[in-house]
């Protein structure tokens, strides 16, 4: 669901990293209040999840159109929304920056559309009321598909009112959610269960990384913390490095509903600070399109995979470091 730029107008880019900017200062300062610095391995390791999981489209039988992990229900489930929510903007930095997908101008509508409502809606309103009373299979299944439905229909709808209030034209606002919200249900359904999927195996694993976990429910775990991240760890690089490379060729769920409307996946944007935006992000993006440059090959879109979740992690763990996440409290006696 990555909107490139030519989707927005530069007032609406403009607020919406307003609102991004000012969710994200607020996550940082909540963020600022817990003491448990085994949160920071975990940020990384799990935003590096999400990026690879988001290098495999899925094929919509029936439909020509493709989805992918969004991964906000999945990050604040195991994070908590604010730490989420700063993992998300992580992977969706470097996704932009390094391999162009999403425009410069787009990102804070795109931190809104896939992070804002899956880290916040989906973990605040979904997962902890659903939560209440202890964890268990069935209402992680139960949260996980519902939370991944809602919030990514929430994220579908988002896009096609950013783009009536950028007055693009090619895309009318009801033809545009006819098609982007069914399809969008689809990809929602699929979301949730591969959520579901990871979410029971750090249940089983290692419960105390879910959020919201009793005390009780923490002394379950079969693996211990370094055990399960080792093994969340290969699951990255194997996605990544690997899985990548049997992604779907169909257009995702925003670009197909996009070519129906105007025989094109890739709208053209207009002059002046669209093409200022193209410069800066030809040259920062090193691997386009998840690939070498000018060159397709199998082993590009491993090697993106790979260095795309070491980016990740360097960016994740530095900015825990850099805002001084999880200082020791010191205790006056």
């Amino acid at each position: 669901m990555h909107m490139a730029d030519a989707l927005v107008a530069p007032a609406v880019a403009g607020t919406m990293y307003l609102c991004s900017a000012a969710a994200a200062g607020y996550s940082i300062k909540k963020v600022k209040l817990e003491n448990d610095s085994k949160k920071i391995p975990v940020m990384g390791v799990m935003g590096a999840f999400v990026f690879a999981a988001q290098m495999i489209n899925f094929t919509i039988p029936g439909t020509g159109s493709s989805g992918h992990l969004c991964g906000g229900m999945l990050l604040s489930a195991i994070l908590g929304p604010f730490a989420g929510f700063l993992a998300m903007i992580g992977v969706l930095v470097i996704q932009c920056l390094l391999f162009a997908d999403g425009g410069i101008l787009a990102l804070g509508c795109n931190i809104w559309n896939m992070a804002f409502y899956g880290c916040f809606v989906g973990a605040l309103l979904i997962w902890k009321n659903m939560m209440k009373g202890g964890i268990s299979r069935k209402k992680i299944w139960a949260a996980s598909v519902l939370g991944c439905v809602v919030t990514l229909q929430m994220g579908a709808f988002s896009v096609t009112f950013e783009t009536l209030l950028s007055g693009v034209t090619q895309l009318p606002f009801g033809a545009f959610l006819s098609f982007m919200q069914p399809i969008h249900l689809a990809i929602g359904l699929v979301e949730g269960l591969i959520t579901a999927a990871v979410l029971l195996f750090v249940y089983e694993a290692r419960p105390e990384l879910l959020w919201g976990t009793k005390e009780e429910e923490q002394k379950k775990a079969r693996l211990s913390f370094g055990k399960t991240l080792a093994a969340l760890v290969v699951a990255t690089v194997l996605t990544g490095g690997a899985l990548s490379l049997a992604a779907s060729s169909f257009p995702d769920g925003l670009e197909w509903s996009v070519e129906k409307l105007t025989g094109s996946t890739e709208p053209e944007a207009a002059d002046g600070i669209f093409d200022t935006a193209a410069s800066i992000q030809e040259h920062t993006a090193l691997l386009p399109d998840y690939g070498f440059k000018n060159e397709d090959s199998p082993a590009g879109t491993s090697f993106s995979g790979i260095v795309g979740g070491l980016a990740v992690v360097a960016l994740c763990v530095g900015c825990c470091y850099l805002f001084k996440f999880f200082r020791r409290k010191v205790i006056h006696e």
